[in-house]
């Protein structure tokens, strides 16, 4: 295979959950990959998991860079023809205010889209959104929610639930990216995943990793006792970042969902296959006060042609195996 035998292409985030899983991808695709990651002067990252990638010695690079400083992307953006921009600031402890986190998320993501249209070379940029920027808006959804719905900001603001502060900078940079694009010709498209799961290549468990390990297992979550919630594994998450990138023509948003699960559902998946791990049993569990996540629909992903290949038994596998080969579990 070739150098740049599909074009260069850059990943901010790289050494996350899904970043990495998507430079996994795109690196067995044949694509060239810029990544960024965060530059800390004390502590030295180590990056062993992506440089021994499979065609990382050859097509892949790592810069630093910061959303506090959104010129420092120009360089990881430069000759590219896409990319994904998938770093996020995450303060669930609520260290800092929400204005200042959401101010950094939108004014990084500008910067970046700022940088691909200085580049001349970037045609698409693939955004990744939050299932936390379409349904937190306190209504009980018997629903699908669709692209059309958004997560209530005065909403949130007021009612402080869990993870509030990082739904605002979601919602709020996913429609700002949005209209930039609109506004400046350049074709921006966001992907919303929901509770992603399955195996990781980063060394440290991903919260939603563990989140849906807490779930399998009644456990109580930093969310509180999750009952129900759409999934989707990371390795669609990556092909879908993928998908549409290389469509000849996405447009707007795009739900990222595999399956509504419910703990009933889960709970006898896991006591069939991993008995060792016993969850509650489901009359236990109906007297629990939980978090019911409303389902999201990915109509559009599907019918513009992406097929989800993988269900929830392999989603928790994949998570549970993982987990456990690097001593998680």
């Amino acid at each position: 295979m070739e150098e740049e035998s599909k074009g260069r292409v850059c990943v901010t985030g790289g050494t996350g959950f899904i970043g990495s899983w998507i430079i996994n991808k795109l690196l067995q695709y044949g694509y060239s990959v810029n990544t960024t990651m965060r530059h800390h002067p004390e502590h030295k990252k180590d990056v062993s998991f992506l440089t021994n990638l499979p065609g990382a010695s050859q097509r892949l690079q790592i810069f630093s860079a910061d959303l506090s400083n959104p010129e420092s992307f120009s360089a990881a953006i430069e000759g590219c023809i896409g990319v994904f921009h998938v770093a996020t600031p995450v303060d669930f402890a609520l260290r800092e205010s929400e204005e200042v986190v959401t101010k950094r998320s939108i004014d990084g993501a500008l910067g970046i889209l700022k940088a691909c249209l200085s580049s001349k070379t970037v045609k698409r940029v693939v955004y990744t959104s939050s299932a936390s920027a379409v349904g937190s808006n306190g209504k009980k959804e018997e629903v699908k929610l669709d692209e059309n719905c958004w997560s209530d900001v005065n909403y949130l603001r007021a009612s402080k639930p869990f993870g509030w502060s990082y739904a605002i900078s979601k919602t709020l940079t996913e429609k700002a990216v949005l209209e930039f694009g609109e506004q400046n010709g350049l074709d921006v498209v966001t992907l919303i995943p929901v509770l992603v799961s399955g195996p990781f290549i980063c060394p440290k468990i991903p919260g939603s990793v563990q989140s849906s390990l807490n779930f399998a297992f009644g456990k109580k979550d930093e969310f509180g006792c999750i009952l129900q919630t759409p999934m989707v594994h990371v390795d669609d998450v990556a092909e879908a970042h993928i998908f549409l990138l290389e469509h000849s023509n996405p447009k707007g948003r795009y739900n990222c969902s595999q399956c509504l699960v419910t703990f009933e559902k889960l709970s006898e998946f896991v006591s069939a296959k991993y008995p060792e791990f016993q969850p509650p049993t489901i009359d236990s569990f109906k007297k629990i006060e939980g978090v019911k996540l409303p389902d999201l629909s990915s109509k559009k992903l599907i019918d513009a042609g992406f097929v989800f290949k993988y269900g929830l038994e392999k989603m928790l596998d994949d998570a549970i195996q993982c987990s456990k080969q690097k001593g998680y579990l």
